[in-house]
């Protein structure tokens, strides 16, 4: 849908971005979202783009640190068009360097610090903060201006997310989410597997069982591990698969048009990790390889 030649640009955007928040599932994905996700691909905001995405990321510090309240709606749809927004820069150049780094910065940190993990609200519908954010994650991943510190700061970031204790078990595909923004990671092949494998031990640590002296851990695994055993094993069929890039999406056939570098090694790692969590059942590898340690 074009943009009404009837009303401001401004003023639509207005509307449309305080809909974001609606409770109103018709209204909140079925106008609001794909009316903005369309202009944006279509050029509407380009000579607006830096200031179209200042003003929409302070969306994801509205209610933030509630939960079980409607405001995660305007945070989580948020991160949907800030990912349109930074998709769009990563197709045509269109933003500074430092103005993309920036809304990496509030969106990582406005991921950790999400408290509402629900997937689906009843008569409300998707919330999805977590898958969300995700998808941010990954259009981020795909951003020029981000480089091996910037792409390893996102890696971290992910298992942040994944390691925070929660009362929430993650059931609406967001471990292949958040696996898939893990993949485009190491698809720009820029992190090296010294970094990366780290990074898979200290996942796999918080899958295992804690050492205690004869004193109960209490349930096991806790939500939190379990989460963390769900993407690794996300991650680790992903790296075994393959995956293809979003449809539409500039770049994409590019990027992921061949496996990642260093696919066999980072699948032993993987495959060690969710060995790792239960010793007992799965056979002892034969690689010969070395063990991957945190250095935590």
């Amino acid at each position: 849908m074009a943009v009404p030649s009837d009303r401001s640009l401004n003023d639509l955007t207005l509307e449309l971005v305080d809909m974001l928040a609606s409770s109103d599932a018709d209204v909140r994905d079925g106008i609001a979202f794909p009316l903005l996700a369309t202009w944006i691909s279509t050029g509407e905001y380009d000579g607006l783009l830096r200031g179209f995405g200042n003003g929409v990321v302070t969306g994801l510090r509205a209610g933030l640190g509630n939960q079980g309240d409607l405001t995660v709606l305007r945070r989580s749809y948020t991160a949907l068009v800030l990912s349109e927004i930074i998709c769009r820069d990563n197709e045509m150049q269109l933003l500074p360097a430092a103005t993309v780094m920036g809304w990496g910065d509030q969106a990582t940190s406005w991921l950790v610090r999400e408290k509402d993990l629900r997937g689906w609200i009843p008569d409300v519908g998707w919330a999805h903060a977590l898958a969300n954010g995700a998808d941010l994650v990954g259009a981020l991943a795909r951003s020029p201006h981000f480089d091996m510190l910037e792409l390893t700061v996102l890696l971290d970031v992910i298992a942040d997310r994944l390691l925070i204790p929660t009362d929430h078990v993650l059931r609406h595909g967001e471990d292949d989410r958040l696996a898939y923004a893990a993949m485009a990671v190491l698809h720009r092949g820029v992190v090296s597997p010294n970094v990366v494998e780290p990074w898979l031990a200290r996942l796999g640590a918080g899958t295992q069982r804690p050492r205690t002296r004869g004193s109960s851990v209490g349930e096991w695994p806790t939500p939190a591990a379990y989460n963390t055993s769900r993407f690794l094993r996300a991650l680790y069929v992903q790296l075994a698969l393959g995956v293809k890039g979003r449809a539409g999406v500039a770049g994409d056939d590019e990027l992921f048009g061949a496996q990642p570098p260093h696919r066999a090694d980072l699948l032993l790692a993987a495959i060690e990790q969710i060995r790792g969590e239960t010793p007992w059942l799965f056979a002892a590898t034969t690689s010969g390889r070395r063990t991957v340690t945190t250095g935590r």
